[in-house]
């Protein structure tokens, strides 16, 4: 443990304890607990930004970003069929670059629609087979069930997918707050390997609601829209970084926002989007160096809520 005792923070978890690698330069890994392999904590997501580059078939782009999360020693790549061309194009791009080993591929699964619709099953194994061709893997690592989508019918056939060794890791998502409560109870029902959920300075529900709940289950988490949505940037155009943030090496708000999110022990790895090579060398730095400590924390978010 380095900086002295940790102390306990929003959720009641120990903050401050988990500074992997403080070296800037040097990207924080975290481990899965279901497994204990290492994940770098800063990866990329694939809706929004790089969604629309992708659905433009703007490859250049799609290469730089994705080639820039590489470099800088990221690997986990997130995406879903219903981001549009993001799956396909990305894995066409990873292959051109000779990196589709390198990549932690997470994608997801739902044909059942967000409204609660039923599954049909035959739907579901060819859209699971998409994938693979997209991914250009024989073996993905990360399916998750996209937003709950009809767990009865399409979790067993993630969970037949990983017995017989075509998917390492297998999990759900929520983005929906209207599903917060039953998503909490399903971490407490069934045997997962991740979740995935937003999280952001200013979207901090995860903190009560779903990350104790992981800690206690042992499910890692990966964490989509740290940026709050958009609305932080909104409040913080034309303002300079506070000259504290230095105490945990952020230099841009990006890295301020992302350095919150990371600094929970019990994030995994998050996987902002973006479509463009520098914000995404910008990003990968938040997960490099220092991290805020819970008093950090706490100075953090009161001057998000001053703004």
């Amino acid at each position: 443990m380095l900086g002295g005792l940790a102390t306990a923070g929003a959720g009641g978890v120990a903050l401050g304890a988990h500074h992997e690698n403080d070296a800037m330069g040097k990207l924080i890994y975290r481990a899965i607990p279901s497994s204990g392999e290492k994940l770098p904590i800063m990866g990329l997501g694939s809706s929004a930004t790089f969604q629309r580059i992708a659905g433009s078939e703007d490859v250049a782009a799609v290469k730089g970003v994705l080639s820039t999360m590489v470099e800088l020693g990221g690997t986990v790549f997130d995406t879903a069929p219903s981001y549009g061309a993001s799956e396909q194009v990305a894995g066409q791009v990873a292959k051109e670059l000779d990196i589709t080993q390198k990549l932690f591929w997470a994608t997801k699964l739902n044909v059942a629609g967000y409204g609660g619709g039923k599954a049909d099953e035959k739907a579901a194994r060819e859209q699971l087979e998409r994938s693979f061709q997209y991914a250009g893997k024989e073996v993905i690592d990360l399916v998750q069930i996209h937003n709950m989508g009809d767990l009865p019918t399409q979790l067993p056939i993630l969970r037949e997918y990983k017995q017989a060794g075509r998917i390492r890791y297998i999990g759900v998502t929520t983005t929906f707050q209207t599903q917060y409560e039953a998503f909490v109870q399903m971490m407490k029902d069934e045997t997962l390997d991740f979740i995935g959920t937003d999280y952001a300075i200013d979207e901090r529900h995860a903190e009560e609601m779903i990350l104790p709940v992981a800690r206690e289950r042992g499910i890692s988490v990966l964490v989509y829209a740290p940026f709050g949505r958009s609305r932080l940037w909104s409040k913080v155009r034309g303002k300079a970084v506070p000259e504290w943030a230095k105490e945990f090496d952020a230099a841009t708000w990006a890295q301020f926002f992302l350095k919150y999110v990371a600094s929970h022990p019990d994030v995994t790895a998050i996987t902002p989007a973006t479509s463009k090579p520098a914000n995404m060398a910008d990003n990968m730095r938040g997960g490099m160096g220092r991290l805020p400590d819970a008093a950090m924390r706490t100075k953090m978010v009161a001057l998000i809520e001053s703004l």
